[in-house]
């Protein structure tokens, strides 16, 4: 498949007893800055465009700076970053208490060291620093930045973090301000004052008055000068994050294998935070959890199980697998149940779990058959057709086998940059290669299993073609998730309708059958305020086909006409996707059922959008 890009990766770090001990026992003081990498590094498949992280010094004295960043852009931020840090002089600065750290992968468009994470809010008082970064995407970030421009603020920039940072930040300063008052009424000056407020301020209470506004999956981090730290998760769950705790540490993050890894823990120690739930430490280090929005129906994204998540979990890799077991029914038909002259592989590397899962479901099967011919073998009844001795036709049977070849090489990363028009379009067909000899040509089906088929480019302008040169008697493409007919306007880098194959297919359909008319009706009923709360009109331009002819008409559309071997399409079921991966419902990319209003507010734009330009 083509890669997908996904809204980020969060990594947090509390250090709970004093840097001399990290030091006497492990041997360094950056014990905490070597664990954020770590962090970090593991969860690498989250951002490529980006990384940056923050820390507090706790024990800073007057004169002396307490909160430091360090960023970097591309695919190696990361080493980058922890690079640049070691190379300072004042290298110093990042022994710290207190470490958040950030991937990023643009769903925006934005790219540059401006729109890096952690951003950073700068004050002379401790309290009232902040650092954040997120894991997010809102829906309605319009809505967030007219509301703090009526309170009277500013906003330097019209991007979503920046907007964020000033409106937690605005809320921050109110919040320092009632723990000021409170103290200042009790007679407190001076240092003593000071040390109140930052004893006493509570980010609760800045997250209750901030987050009810906020439309979309998230989970947004922050650090505060005084010592503060907090993670909160949006209240539909759509974005996820794990958390661990011992007596020398706290930590979050994205995943909760690298939390296992890099602190050699096991799972049942390590808790997920729940819809609307945030996690604090305040300067003490004494952590708390706080329940900040009331929790709606869970829908957390079930793309983390498909797609972004390492497999390494031990829960995404069992329903990973079953996603591919589940497909055994699907394809049998589609091969005639001619296992005999059959080839299974998957292309690399992210649907290899399911090629797992697909595999053993093609054992059971095969399993099933061997019963059956045993017991005809040796059933007195049977009028066995098979002229061999007793002894061949059982070598014969137990012989049977699953054929399961590597096909499909993911070559070489082209750098298409370099050519244009036809030239561009010939390199990009060579980025995967094949296994020569793999199969029986004209002989041998071919089932190759991938994880999701989004745009299709990838598989018309490269793994068809190449496939094609093995002559399979028929080629089978499967795809471990359904088909992906709805934008997603919660992290993933698809939001406008015309990219998705599955929408391409619907509207050829519409057109081949003399219905064009749905699409302009559609168009149409987006401004009717008639409709029922929460209803997509988007639907309609898929219900009147099945999903199997939208199928036939994807296969149709991507195979290019130089291709000899019938080529055919087979998706996960929705009905599959729920069995494999109950605990996550947010399966909108396939069903359009939007979690929050929002999302189904931009679908409609994006409709809009795409009528329009054809007009």
């Amino acid at each position: 498949m083509e890669p997908l890009k996904h809204e980020c990766g969060v990594a947090m770090i509390r250090l709970l007893k004093p840097l001399s001990y990290y030091e006497q026992k492990y041997g360094t003081q950056q014990y905490g800055l070597n664990k954020l990498y770590l962090l970090m590094e593991k969860q690498h498949n989250r951002g490529q465009e980006g990384a940056g992280i923050a820390c507090v010094k706790l024990s800073a004295n007057p004169g002396e700076d307490y909160m430091f960043r360090e960023r970097a852009v591309g695919t190696t931020a990361i080493t980058e970053v922890f690079n640049a840090i070691h190379e300072k002089a004042e290298q110093d600065d990042f022994r710290a208490e207190l470490y958040m750290g950030h991937l990023r992968y643009s769903t925006t468009g934005k790219s540059g060291i401006d729109y890096i994470h952690p951003f950073l809010r700068r004050n002379n008082w401790r309290a009232k620093n902040l650092a954040l970064c997120g894991n997010f995407n809102l829906t309605n970030v319009d809505e967030v930045f007219e509301q703090i421009v009526s309170e009277g603020q500013h906003p330097r920039k019209y991007a979503d973090t920046h907007i964020m940072l000033e409106q937690l930040g605005h809320r921050l300063d109110r919040e320092v301000e009632r723990v000021y008052n409170i103290n200042k009424e009790k007679g407190l000056r001076g240092v003593q004052l000071t040390q109140a407020i930052e004893e006493q301020v509570d980010m609760a209470n800045v997250l209750r008055t901030a987050s009810p506004t906020w439309d979309g999956g998230y989970v947004m981090c922050g650090l505060t000068g005084s010592g503060e730290s907090f993670a909160l998760r949006d209240p539909w769950g759509i974005r996820s994050a794990f958390w661990y705790q011992d007596d020398e540490i706290i930590v979050l993050a994205s995943e909760r294998p690298v939390i296992q890894t890099v602190l050699n823990v096991p799972i049942e120690s390590i808790h997920e935070l729940q819809p609307g739930q945030a996690i604090f430490t305040n300067k003490a280090g004494a952590m708390r959890l706080e329940q900040i929005n009331l929790p709606k129906e869970k829908r957390a994204c079930v793309f983390e199980r498909i797609y972004f998540s390492r497999g390494s979990d031990m829960d995404i890799y069992r329903e990973r697998k079953e996603m591919g077991r589940l497909l055994v029914d699907q394809i049998l038909p589609a091969i005639d149940h001619d296992i005999e002259h059959t080839v299974f592989s998957y292309i690399p590397n992210t649907a290899e779990a399911a090629y797992y899962g697909l595999l053993e479901g093609m054992d059971e099967y095969l399993n099933k058959v061997k019963i059956e011919k045993l017991s005809s073998l040796f059933s007195p009844l049977s009028d066995k057709a098979d002229s061999s001795s007793p002894s061949t036709s059982l070598y014969k049977i137990l012989s049977m086998r699953i054929r399961s070849e590597k096909v499909a090489i993911k070559d070489i990363k082209l750098r298409t940059f370099i050519a244009e028009g036809n030239s561009r379009n010939d390199l990009a067909a060579h980025v995967y290669d094949v296994t020569y000899g793999s199969l029986q040509p004209y002989v041998d089906n071919l089932v190759i299993i991938d994880d999701s088929i989004v745009r299709g480019t990838t598989l018309r302008q490269s793994i068809i073609r190449i496939l094609d040169r093995l002559h399979p008697k028929k080629t089978i493409i499967v795809s471990s998730s359904p088909q992906i007919r709805y934008p997603d306007y919660y992290g993933i880098d698809m939001s406008s309708m015309d990219q998705f194959i599955a929408f391409k297919a619907a509207i050829a359909l519409l057109e081949e059958r003399g219905m064009a008319n749905v699409v302009r009706e559609v168009y149409e009923s987006l401004s009717d305020d008639n409709l029922p709360e929460g209803e997509n009109p988007i639907k309609r331009i898929y219900a009147p086909f099945t999903d199997k002819e939208i199928s036939a008409k994807i296969a149709e559309l991507l195979t290019p006409p130089d291709v000899e071997t019938k080529v055919e399409l087979i998706f996960q079921t929705i009905e599959g996707l729920r069995k494999a991966c109950p605990q996550h419902a947010g399966d909108w990319y396939f069903t359009g059922n939007y979690p929050t209003p929002g999302g189904l507010r931009m679908l409609k734009r994006a409709f809009a959008d795409y009528y329009e330009s054809k007009l």
